[in-house]
């Protein structure tokens, strides 16, 4: 009896482990400021408002990029087919927490790593009074406009 308790916990404890690996997987990973380098550019990865990551769905391989304009150029430089399904995060330019980069609220006047200028917030609210607001296509399209 006592065997089949140890073979049941030893069970329950590697269900634990791997359900934890897999919730690890729908969120941000953690970045080493730093050391992490931008996928495009090969740039350090050091700028806490401007970070970029994003995230394979198929394969859950993440990309680390150190401006928002070096992802945008990135997915059409390498071929990327799987861009509109791309799980992409940004730093908040304000807080440095990591948001969903498809619904922020980006300015245009920023000063950031690779001088794109386009910067991410959490709410419309957190941009200044006549500074222009625009969203995560727009801010792709512009930069694939810039690139070309």
């Amino acid at each position: 009896m006592i065997k089949y308790l140890k073979v049941l916990l030893l069970l329950a404890i590697g269900l634990s482990f791997l359900a934890c690996e897999k919730e690890a997987q729908k969120g941000v990973s953690a970045v080493h400021w730093d050391r992490d380098m931008c996928s495009r550019c090969v740039m350090v990865v050091s700028d806490r408002k401007n970070t970029v990551q994003v995230r394979n769905p198929d394969t859950q391989k993440t990309y680390m990029f150190d401006d928002i304009g070096c992802m945008a150029l990135w997915f059409d430089e390498e071929g990327i087919d799987w861009e509109d399904k791309a799980i992409v995060w940004i730093t908040d330019v304000d807080s440095g927490e990591f948001i969903d980069a498809r619904v922020a609220f980006y300015d245009t006047n920023n000063v950031t790593p690779m001088a794109y200028g386009f910067s991410a917030h959490k709410t419309k609210e957190a941009i200044k009074k006549g500074e222009e607001i625009i969203s995560y296509d727009e801010v792709i399209k512009r930069v694939k406009k810039i690139g070309q």
